[in-house]
This record gives C-alpha cells, structure tokens and sequence, in this order.
C-alpha cells in the first residue's frame, strides 16, 4: 500500500470508528487487540512470542525501553544507531527515528516505519480537522524540535506544513510566521499564551495545544485572544494519545492504544499503554508517566472514545514531603490551585520542591504584594493541613518565556527513586 493509501485508509477508519457504539467500538477494539498480539508482538525479540491474555505481559517503562532498545524493535535497531541516525537526519533506510524533548532529563527514542508515518497522519487529521482538510490547511507547528512525523503532512497536496523552532525563540520567526498566515496552530501552551501578550497578528480557524501541561490560568488569555476555543493533542514519544474534539471533549486514541489505569490517589490514574496498531517498535502495557483525571461522563459529541478532564502533569513532579505519620505525596493539580486560588490577580508563576523539605514558590514582580503574601500564606496552609513539615520560600523573580526547556510551573527536582 502506497503512502497516500495508508493516510487515506486510516483517515477513513478513524472516522468509522468513532460513529460506533461503545460495545460495537469495545468488541472492534478486542479483535484488533488480538490481531496485534498474535501477529506483531512476537516480531518483537523482547517478547517472541504471542501471549494468551494481554494482561500476561509484563509492565515495561522508559528505563526498559532504552536499556534494550533494540529487543522492542522488529530490525533490531540499537540505541547506539538509532542516536547516530538522529543526530544525522534520522533516517535508517526507510525508518524513521525521532527522541522526545526529555522533560525530566531522561529523552526517550522511538522508531516508525513510512506507513506508520502515514498512518499518524491520517488518524490525526480525522480528529483534528476532518472539516478544514477539504479547504486547504496550512498548518504552523511550533515545537523545539522537529521530528520525522511531520515529513507525512508535507508530502501531502492537501497540506501545507511549516516547522517553526521554539528553540531559536518567536522573535526569530514572528514575520514569517505572519506571512506564512496558518489556519492551524500547533503549539505548547505558554508559546500561544506568548502570542496572546505580544499581540502577534494572526487568524487560525483552530488552535491546538501541545507537548506540554494546559494549565487552567492559560485558557482563557488564549481564547480571549484568539477567540477560539483551545483544543489539545496529547501526544508524546510513546505516540498520540487523546485529542479534543468539536464539542470541547478530551478523546482517548483508544482506536488506536489500549488503555489500562492504575490510581495514584485523589482521584487521578496513571496509564499503561498498548499501542496495538504499531508494528515496528512493540508498546505493550507501557507505563506512562502522566497523572490523568477521566471524565465520568460520556461526550456529547456522541464518540465511543473516553474522555479526559484534565492532564494534571507528570508522576515526576508529585512533590514529596515528610510529616509526623511519614512520607505524604501532594500532586501537581492540588499545588497549583493552591497558589491560583490564593488571588484572583495572580496569573503565572513556579512552585519548585528544591530540598525535601523546601519549597520555593517564585512570582513576578509586577503581582501587588497582598497577592503574593496570600499564595505564600495558602501554600503553607495546605501544607499544614497536611502535616508536611516543609518551608515555603517567597521569591520575586520575571518569569520570562523559556523556549529551551518545558514549562513546569509545578516541578520537583528531587533525585526520583528507582
């Protein structure tokens, strides 16, 4: 099957998915499910062979994928060749190799094959933009680096895709930006929420967000801006995971992974993953490092597919606290509404575990000192309430727009235990 074919064919078979019922959609799943463990899987020489049930498998993470890079891929390809071919032009013959940006300092590869590639395509302009595809789309893809996933999208007739380096900064690129004039913006959160406070002149029909957290203090400063609403790709080096559809709703891509939760307290779950239509480099019961909220109610939109309420952030920045009873773990959501709820002035800032029982909580200078005394006053609050044993630093700093690294308004930069 020829490129274009695969774009098409998974456009199509995305769409088809979604008009089903959820037991239609959940019986269509289990036998593509099966497919893949009886015929891709066992390619895999970590496996080798095909498992009764998936829940036979053992849990995999990062630190096991690039261990033994090459036992999850079909061609055996190593680590060691696969960053050669990176720092090249990623590309092993017909394979293409990308990393991610390694927001906790520990970048992960993955490797796909040119009808994979197309496959992502299609899958991604079915829930994207089913509507502007027909008219023409000229897409703006601002990340910090580009990866041979978007090669697919400008090879096709239907797009026109422009990759604009975050690394070298907005000023570098904001004219040709302009001229290029997208009608679909693909950007993390604080680069469109930077557009919306330099007043850059531009038009989209839809704005994504992407590669990073949305906070809730985002939103609105975008969609006033802009006067769409803010929809999100979450998508990551293990592959796209949910994307919002036109009636506001977070949609799994369980067309195209299995999901598996385990809870992590307060409501929240941590993924496991089967990407069981990837047959070059084998994702089974791969564990994520996101805390996901899953909505309780279906979409109105009337898809089989879950939802998400929030992407809370990362497993990694769960800040870790002593108290009189012994260790307690306090999630990045539950910190972050402390501070925004504190005042209603307050609309950025970085809440940093430094020590394990020190706190820095960082605002900017312009923010009235009553504001800043109150998100002061309501970290050691909850903190308190807690009985963790920690001291909250105030610091007055700018928190000017980083382009180099990923924006973590909550982060802890505690050693992370094995």
């Amino acid at each position: 099957m020829n490129a274009l074919a695969e774009a098409v064919g998974s456009f199509a078979l995305t769409r088809w998915v979604l008009r089903k019922s959820r037991a239609d959609f959940e019986r269509w799943q289990a036998a593509a499910l099966r497919r893949f463990l009886d015929r891709d899987l066992p390619r895999a020489p970590f496996y080798g062979e095909a498992p009764a049930r998936l829940a036979d498998l053992p849990v995999t993470d990062k630190a096991l994928l690039m261990a033994r890079f090459e036992d999850f891929n079909i061609y055996g390809l190593t680590a060691t060749e696969a960053w050669a071919a990176l720092a090249r032009d990623g590309r092993v013959g017909s394979l293409t190799v990308g990393a991610s940006t390694g927001t906790s300092g520990n970048r992960g590869l993955f490797v796909i094959s040119e009808a994979e590639k197309y496959r992502w395509l299609g899958a991604i302009l079915a829930k994207a933009a089913p509507d502007l595809l027909w008219r023409g789309m000229r897409v703006a893809v601002i990340l910090p680096q580009s990866t041979g996933l978007y090669d697919s999208a400008r090879k096709s007739r239907l797009i026109e895709l422009a990759f604009f380096d975050l690394a070298l900064g907005p000023e570098n690129w904001r004219e040709a930006l302009k001229a290029f004039d997208p009608t679909l913006i693909i950007a993390p959160p604080k680069v469109l929420r930077h557009f919306a406070t330099e007043g850059f002149h531009l038009q989209p029909k839809r704005i994504f967000c992407a590669a990073e957290t949305l906070d809730p203090v985002d939103r609105p400063v975008v969609e006033d801006f802009f006067r769409l609403p803010l929809d999100q790709i979450y998508m990551a080096t293990e592959g796209l995971f949910a994307v919002t559809c036109r009636q506001g709703g977070l949609h799994l891509a369980e067309d195209s992974v299995l999901f598996d939760f385990e809870p992590a307290g307060d409501g929240l779950v941590t993924p496991l993953v089967t990407a069981f239509r990837r047959r070059t480099q084998i994702m089974a019961r791969y564990r994520m490092n996101d805390l996901l909220r899953l909505s309780k109610q279906p979409c109105r939109c009337g898809s089989p597919l879950r939802c998400v309420d929030e992407i809370v952030g990362r497993m990694d920045d769960v800040f870790r606290l002593a108290s009189g009873s012994g260790p307690i773990l306090v999630t990045p959501d539950v910190l972050r509404n402390a501070v925004l709820k504190a005042d209603r002035r307050i609309d950025d800032f970085r809440l940093v575990q430094t020590a394990p029982d020190g706190i820095q909580l960082r605002l900017p200078p312009s923010l009235a000192d009553d504001a800043a005394t109150a998100a002061l006053q309501a970290m050691r609050s909850l903190l308190e309430g807690r009985g963790a044993t920690a001291i909250v630093t105030l610091v007055r700093a700018p928190l000017p727009l980083e382009t180099s690294r990923k924006l973590r308004r909550v982060e802890c930069r505690l050693e992370r235990e094995a």
